[in-house]
């Protein structure tokens, strides 16, 4: 079951690491895509909705260790399931492809990488990136899964 979906973890991974290289090269000031959606480059040291950003920097070992405790977590769990459990491997594999993309920024970088701004009027949600997206997606499909919502489901 975990070579079905592992590949999505590795092309969500890729693109989330491909988009802020892009990002980081190419956007020196704020671009407005539509009347809520922005792009614009920031730097995130804390977890989400910026949780401990104005540490000193001892979080972004703790969030790496957290990251790879979650990866290895969900890699065991992906290797035990079985055919059905569909929606539970594709929200494990999401989660797996977003903590790898956010993980490799804290290697690299000491920080993440954040570039997706959706605001109405002068109110603005905290940036994110597509690693977050992924991850938050991720996590929908697996209350669905827990609630039952897929074949299989109900807590695979």
């Amino acid at each position: 079951m975990i070579r079905r979906w592992l590949w999505l973890a590795v092309v969500v991974t890729l693109l989330d690491q491909w988009s802020k290289w892009e990002v980081v090269r190419h956007l020196a000031r704020p671009v407005r895509l539509a009347p809520v959606l922005n792009l614009v480059l920031t730097y995130n040291r804390g977890a989400a909705f910026g949780f401990l950003s104005t540490e000193s920097g001892w979080q972004n070992a703790l969030f790496i260790g957290i990251a790879i405790v979650i990866s290895v977590v969900i890699l065991v769990t992906l290797k035990g399931l079985t055919r059905g459990q569909d929606g539970l491997a594709a929200g494990l594999a999401l989660v797996l492809g977003g903590a790898l993309g956010n993980l490799a920024d804290r290697i690299r970088l000491g920080k993440v990488v954040d570039f997706i701004d959706f605001h109405i009027g002068s109110w603005h949600w905290y940036t994110f990136n597509l690693a977050d997206s992924a991850i938050t997606l991720g996590a929908f499909l697996l209350v669905l899964d827990a609630l039952g919502v897929f074949k299989g489901g109900g807590g695979s």
